[in-house]
This record gives C-alpha cells, structure tokens and sequence, in this order.
C-alpha cells in the first residue's frame, strides 16, 4: 500500500501533474457512463444521483486544472515581475 501511495505521490510531484487532474474526470466520466445507464434504465434515483456525479466530477476538475496550472502559472509570473 505504501508503495502504492509513492506511486501516486512522484506521479503528483511531477511537473505535468496528471493525476491531480485525472482524478476528478475519472469521477465525471463514472458520473457519465452511469447517467447514461440510469436514463436508458428509466431510473430517476440513479439517473440524479450520476446527474450529480457529473457534475462534482466536472467541477472538481476544473477547480483542480485551475488551482494547479493557473496558480502555478501566475505565481511564476509574480516571480518574474519582481
């Protein structure tokens, strides 16, 4: 497990930070798959359930690209105007 968590940390650390990232498009395209199921089912409660899957998934994505590129981003540029 702790191997496993290394993993995850160096992948983190890296530069591209991928994971950070992939995590909650991961949890969006769950979200996705399973709303698409629970339409064709004719089931509401699965239906709003991945509805809001969805879009946790979509907006913790975009909170994500957003506080790990953009903040990284303006904090280099900070860096420079000094």
């Amino acid at each position: 497990m702790r191997q496993f968590i290394r993993v995850f940390q160096r992948i983190n650390d890296d530069e591209r930070g991928h994971v950070t990232v992939g995590v909650p498009s991961l949890l969006a395209g769950i979200g996705a798959v399973a709303l698409g199921i629970g339409v064709a089912a004719d089931s509401d409660v699965v239906a709003i359930i991945a509805g809001i899957v969805l879009g946790v998934g979509v907006f913790g994505a975009s909170l994500a690209r957003h506080r790990g590129i953009d903040y990284e981003v303006f904090s280099r540029l900070d860096k420079l105007e000094k």
